[in-house]
């Protein structure tokens, strides 16, 4: 398709709205309607065009699978939440922690079970710090910082039963059929997870302030005064997921992370070796979004009979799913708004456009500025998926013209959205964890802000290091 200017129209309206509202959507919607315009330049004809595209966007076979597979995640995590998983799991390990280390090394073993998404690690694990605030012997500043190293810099990593790897893998598909690059996109997010250099930098950080250093001054956070005695307990008023009316029971929360995680293992091989390849083979060639669909639909039946052989009534739970699924309505929305945008400036020429116009730019300085730029928008509109969207196909046509590996940049795209998810005061996890903590949001910012940009730095000279070497 011819080079056309007009294409980049878009993208030019969603950055500033985005920035300026502080909200992805508006900008996102702007940049759709804009360009649906361009494409339909008259007062009906845009509207239609607009509402063509998502509608074509949606009902795409892998698209839907998409769909319900954040739908159903979220509602597991909605069933869990109300049969009293979370509250039971906070509940027994704070029983059991003792030690500073200890509750330091549950706060990075937990991962193994809790890594579903950045919330869901916050609500099982937050709680159980902040009873144990004393013990733990950290600022109140400097423990919501290891927490959230355990959050969502970890979970970016994991490829498989999280709530971000459907979204990751999908953005990654829109940005390289638009390049026309018949590449599997499952396959290119595995090969990006060792070049999402802020996540690793931002894990080895906490790491090093959990174990290796001590902090010489008090927090003044409310959870650490002296006069908190009896009501140390309000811990259970943090968040809604460990609340005193829900039961305690752990194994609620154990057993399904067990069968989606096993499940989606199992599924996953199965469907390489029904296709011919071996064992470790078979998990690269199988349609891992396909068997992580059925794996998820599977622990949603079994850990509803689960439930209901515990007398819970059967309206609840459902009431429970339909409720934790409505909590990603937000997201589908953004991501159904993000798949009519790529398509729609695609057609305008966007790829023709970025080769035609780019080639100027050295080689070497593509992955960094493409973080660097990603991590300022980021910051902004405290968004890792509303970055990832706007970003990803500008990332992947860089790419391509410059000639510099696809993982690498869709790493540096990845590393972008998570300094914003991490740093910014807009993200959801500063808020979260702020609120569990009973910290000042912006205290706690301006605590985080300097790791923050110090991994960014590090992770700026890892981009160029490896652009020049390979």
């Amino acid at each position: 398709m011819e080079a056309n200017w007009l294409s980049i129209i878009p993208f030019l309206v969603v950055i500033p709205v985005a920035i300026f509202t502080r909200q992805v959507l508006p900008g996102l919607f702007l940049g759709l309607l804009v360009g649906s315009y361009i494409k339909e330049p008259s007062v009906i004809g845009g509207i239609q065009a607009m509402f063509t595209y998502i509608v074509q966007a949606i009902i795409d076979p892998n698209n839907i699978k998409i769909i319900v597979f954040l739908y159903a995640f979220s509602g597991l995590v909605g069933m869990i939440k109300m049969t009293g998983g979370i509250r039971g799991f906070v509940e027994k390990a704070a029983e059991k922690i003792k030690t500073r280390r200890q509750a330091l090394v549950l706060t990075y073993v937990s991962t193994i079970g809790t890594f579903i998404a950045p919330t869901f690690r916050f609500v099982t694990i937050a709680p159980i710090m902040r009873a144990l605030l004393k013990k733990v012997k950290m600022t109140t500043e400097e423990l919501g910082f290891v927490i959230e190293t355990t959050a969502t810099p970890i979970i970016v990593l994991i490829p498989v039963a999280t709530a971000f790897v459907g979204y990751m893998v999908s953005i990654i598909q829109i940005a390289t059929q638009n390049q026309d690059i018949n590449v599997d996109p499952y396959s290119l997010f595995i090969q990006s997870i060792p070049f999402n250099f802020f996540s690793i930098v931002t894990i080895i950080l906490g790491v090093y302030l959990s174990f290796f250093h001590h902090s010489k001054k008090k927090s003044h956070a409310p959870t650490q005064m002296e006069e908190k005695t009896e009501e140390e307990e309000d811990w259970h008023d943090c968040h809604p997921a460990v609340a005193k009316e829900l039961p305690i029971k752990p194994m609620n929360l154990l057993l399904p992370l067990i069968l989606v995680i096993g499940f989606t293992l199992f599924l996953t091989w199965w469907d390489g070796h029904e296709k011919g390849f071996g064992f470790f083979q078979a998990f690269i060639k199988a349609d891992v979004l396909d068997a992580m669909v059925v794996a998820l639909l599977i622990t949603v039946l079994l850990s509803m009979i689960f439930y209901l052989l515990q007398r819970f009534k059967l309206e609840e739970l459902i009431t429970g799913f339909i409720t934790g699924g409505n909590d990603l309505m937000s997201v589908i929305l953004l991501l159904s708004v993000v798949w009519g945008l790529s398509s729609i400036t695609d057609d305008l020429g966007f790829s023709s456009f970025v080769i035609a116009y780019t080639d100027w730019i050295p080689q070497m300085f593509i992955a960094p500025l493409i973080f660097v730029f990603g991590a300022a928008i980021s910051y902004f509109i405290g968004s890792a998926w509303g970055t990832w969207g706007i970003l990803m196909p500008l990332g992947v046509s860089l790419a391509s013209v410059g000639g510099v590996s696809l993982p690498l940049v869709i790493g540096a795209v990845f590393a972008s959205g998570s300094f914003g998810a991490f740093a910014s005061p807009l993200s959801d996890d500063t808020n979260t964890i702020a609120k569990i903590l009973g910290l000042s949001v912006i205290d706690y910012v301006k605590f985080k802000l300097k790791p923050a940009l110090i991994a960014a730095a590090i992770s700026t000279v890892l981009y160029s290091i490896i652009t020049f070497i390979f």
